[in-house]
């Protein structure tokens, strides 16, 4: 009824404006006296060019037609329409009158260009009162914007964000370094200077909202532009990749704020995608700790490369339960198995590879917490050390082609129960490989910025409860990078593996965490020290200051991917491993307390600090 209404209305406007038309070309033709036989020809004739006309109209959809939104093509469609309808209305004309014209050339020609003129300026005042209307009557409650970035992807915000938000918002201008651009105006908008600008005209115009618009931008350059809008108080938002928008996949929703992960500054990884899928692709493939932070992004991207199926075993169900719901919703022809199980029963660990003979197999079960660790040192060598082997020794006993270990750089000199079992754990696969035609390998890495547990979320919900953030040192410090980051490197260190390698991550530059804090409240809109306070708490039992990827005795080698690199570790001790590690797991005789656990660790690494290690956890005790 409404869309009935409104084509009614336009067709009785466009009737008014083609005869207003003719009516206004006999005047200027004739100097505002027309001739009687010409009054006379043009009511005769009116009817019939009227109903032609809007026939035309019709034909070439002008009322089918979202006028506020009127463009180029809009406009082509109205010179179109003008054109064949008042043709037909002259060869329609030319045979009722005797076949001869009713009126003069000269008039026919000014109707012509009045009616294009009536026509299209009709449909454009809609257009205008969008854009320019409402803006001036909602002038003071609108919000202030500054654009970075006057390329296609800040033409692009603008364009849309015009659109969408119509008069909610005043686009005061962009910030582009390339001196060409300065002082042009891009779809009405200005060029106001260069990112060292923004500070100044942020406060000169009371900008409320600055996006980045440069997709195309390589993490260490967005990052840049971070800081310097980190010296203002307005808000920070940024676009996604270049490849959305290369897509089509770009939405005003698609603009988002800044996240820590932004402040990394981390480029993006280029994976080789044909090496991946040669091992991956039509392949039955385990991921150990599936439900994890690093096991259930695991899934996601080992799901891309097409696996014959996908095997997600963890010992949490409710871990397992949230990535298999995701997984089916997101890949529904993909065959997936669900599987709880506890990688310290080996008969269950046998049971599996028995039933589905996994070709190719994801390690990354394993205890984490650090301090909770320090505590249960017993067990953490039952999870990380026996439950590596058995996963381990069953993938070589069944034929598995491929085993990578997700390992950690906390392995390096360890100072804690979690660190020194992980660098036991990476031991393992180094013997195994040694002994098994499997392909053992273990890739290690910092911190993944969101993972459950970590200081991301912790602070985050610490910032939500009003604060303070705790932190345990001034000068602590961190390797970061994210989940998804990670675990495409692992996949491609996984097609890149030989056997044997312990492979190494760029981690990029060390983070102070009390520097994250400090950017995470920023990020939240609030003030370091004044809205939020900072606490720091003491260094926590296993923890050291920084974190190392090599011990002093390693180095690397580099591979033919600029962001993956190989420890030059040592021959392994396959005596010690033999009698130290696997005859205490095949006789079960694994320390049974704290004491005995240290003890074990101490043995295997000898330069696990187990005093300090064990004087932390008395004096957190006590």
């Amino acid at each position: 009824m409404v869309f009935n209404y409104r084509m009614g209305l336009l067709i009785v406007i466009d009737a008014i404006l083609v005869n207003s038309s003719m009516i206004i070309a006999l005047l200027i033709r004739f100097d505002g006296r027309v001739p009687l036989p010409y009054s006379e020809n043009y009511f005769y004739n009116a009817p019939y060019v009227t109903v032609i006309v809007m026939i035309l109209f019709f034909l070439f959809g002008l009322y089918r037609r979202a006028w506020k939104y009127a463009s180029i093509n809009e406009l082509l469609a109205i010179l179109g329409a003008v054109a064949l309808g008042n043709l037909a209305a002259l060869i329609f004309m030319f045979y009722i009158n005797g076949q001869s014209l009713p009126l003069p050339k000269s008039v026919i020609i000014i109707y012509v260009v009045l009616q294009s003129v009536f026509i299209g300026g009709s449909r454009l005042f809609w257009r205008l009162y969008r854009d320019y209307g409402q803006v001036m009557m909602n002038k003071k409650s609108r919000k202030r914007v500054l654009i970075v970035g006057a390329g296609d992807g800040g033409v692009l915000v603008a364009k849309e964000m015009k659109s969408h938000y119509k008069g909610e918002i005043s686009i005061i201008g962009f910030i582009d370094d390339d001196e060409s651009k300065q002082k042009m105006i891009i779809q009405g908008v200005p060029v106001l200077g260069k990112r060292n600008d923004i500070p100044r005209l942020v406060e000169k115009h009371q900008v409320e909202e600055i996006i980045i618009a440069i997709p195309s931008a390589g993490g260490s350059e967005k990052k840049k532009i971070f800081d310097i809008c980190r010296q203002t108080k307005a808000k920070v938002k940024t676009l996604p990749g270049v490849y959305d928008l290369i897509d089509g996949r770009f939405r005003i929703s698609s603009i988002r704020n800044v996240e820590v992960e932004d402040l990394l500054g981390r480029e993006p990884v280029h994976a080789d995608l044909n090496q991946i899928a040669d091992y991956i692709s039509n392949q039955v493939v385990l991921i150990t700790g599936g439900g994890g932070s690093i096991g259930s992004e695991l899934c996601r991207q080992v799901a891309e490369y097409r696996p014959k199926t996908l095997l997600i075993l963890d010992a949490c169900e409710n871990n397992v339960y949230e990535i298999d719901m995701e997984m089916r919703r997101s890949y529904p022809k993909l065959h997936m198995v669900p599987l709880v199980k506890d990688i310290r029963d080996r008969k269950s660990v046998i049971n599996v590879f028995k039933t589905y003979r996994p070709q190719v197999v994801f390690h990354a079960a394993a205890f984490k917490h650090v301090p909770m660790m320090e505590y249960n040192p017993e067990d953490a060598i039952k999870n990380n050390v026996m439950g590596t082997y058995h996963v381990a020794q069953v993938a070589d006993i069944f034929g598995a082609s491929k085993f990578v270990l997700i390992s950690t750089d906390k392995a390096v000199n360890p100072t804690s129960v979690m660190g020194a079992t992980k660098r036991m754990a990476e031991m393992v696969i180094q013997y195994m490989e040694t002994v098994s035609r499997t392909s053992f390998v273990a890739v290690r890495f910092g911190n993944v910025l969101g993972s459950k547990g970590s200081v991301v979320p912790l602070f985050k919900r610490q910032i939500a409860e009003g604060g303070p953030l705790t932190v345990t040192h001034p000068e602590m410090v961190r390797y970061f990078m994210t989940i998804p980051e990670a675990v495409q490197l692992v996949i491609q260190a996984g097609a890149m593996a030989k056997g044997g390698e312990i492979f190494v991550l760029d981690m990029g530059e060390p983070v102070r965490i009390v520097d994250l804090a400090k950017s995470l409240i920023e990020l939240s809109g609030l003030e370091p020290g004044k809205d939020i306070e900072i606490k720091f708490t003491g260094i926590r039992p296993g923890e050291k200051l920084y974190e190392e990827l090599l011990t002093a005795e390693e180095g690397v080698t580099a591979t033919a991917h600029n962001r993956i690199f190989v420890a030059q570790i040592g021959s392994v001790n396959a005596k010690l491993i033999e009698d130290r590690i696997i005859n205490r797991i095949v006789h079960g005789t694994l320390p049974q307390n704290k004491t005995a656990a240290l003890r074990m660790i101490k043995e295997l690494v000898p330069n696990f600090r187990a005093e300090s290690s064990i004087e932390k956890t008395e004096q957190v005790v006590s």
